[in-house]
């Protein structure tokens, strides 16, 4: 297995929908499939926050989520969890700055999609060089989702990665839906990275649908 090429990449990223049985409203496998049908591009499995799955009722989870991907071919990524990503033979993993260091796991995963979440300069400089596929850059907005959110960066990062000239493929997370997703694309990334904005929308199909095209609307802009 070759690594994937920036410009697929860039492609997966438009619409990166992260999921687990603790955001969702509906059933997760329900919602990731009316997510599809809306136009969502990658999918994270993050089984994380107060009464998440844990042993074989997580594994039974990743696992469904895992084979609705594979039908429509969307590719399937793990949060943190790299011995569950191994086992699975899920297309990749996602980390963050407290995980072990992305070197470590680029050894451990091969060729499959490492994405790094980053918070500055450093730290975006660090995951080129281990080897990162993507980087998410983030809180954009104001975020509910996760726990131990950092500070909210805007779109700041974004501006000044692309300004530096870093090529790496980049996505924005943290707070965004279809109304303020067009600064994150205009300032450089390829996509945005959503969680709520689908999982809790009155419908997953066109709450996905917006986002896909506001993100195509503004690339086409850039």
């Amino acid at each position: 297995m070759e690594r994937i090429e920036i410009d697929q990449m860039r492609n997966y990223l438009r619409v990166y929908f992260i999921l687990g049985s603790t955001n969702c409203i509906n059933s997760p496998a329900e919602v990731l499939t009316e997510a599809i049908k809306g136009g969502v591009t990658l999918f994270q499995f993050r089984e994380k926050g107060n009464s998440c799955l844990q042993g074989e009722s997580k594994l039974k989870l990743a696992k469904q989520l895992q084979a609705i991907c594979k039908t429509h071919q969307i590719p399937f990524i793990v949060n943190d969890d790299i011995e569950l990503a191994l086992a699975l033979n899920a297309d990749g993993v996602h980390i963050g700055q407290d995980d072990e260091p992305a070197a470590v796991v680029r050894k451990k995963i091969g060729n499959k999609i490492l994405g790094v979440s980053a918070h500055n300069l450093i730290e975006a400089k660090e995951a080129v060089e281990a080897g990162a596929d993507y980087l998410g850059l983030g809180p954009i907005y104001p975020t509910s989702t996760k726990e131990d959110a950092k500070a909210v960066q805007g779109i700041q990062l974004i501006a000044e990665l692309r300004a530096k000239k870093f090529t790496i493929p980049l996505v924005g997370i943290g707070g965004i839906h279809a109304g303020n997703t067009a600064p994150v694309i205009e300032a450089g990334a390829d996509g945005i990275s959503v969680i709520t904005a689908i999982s809790h929308a009155d419908s997953s199909v066109s709450a996905a649908k917006e986002l896909r095209q506001t993100v195509e609307l503004n690339s086409s802009k850039n």
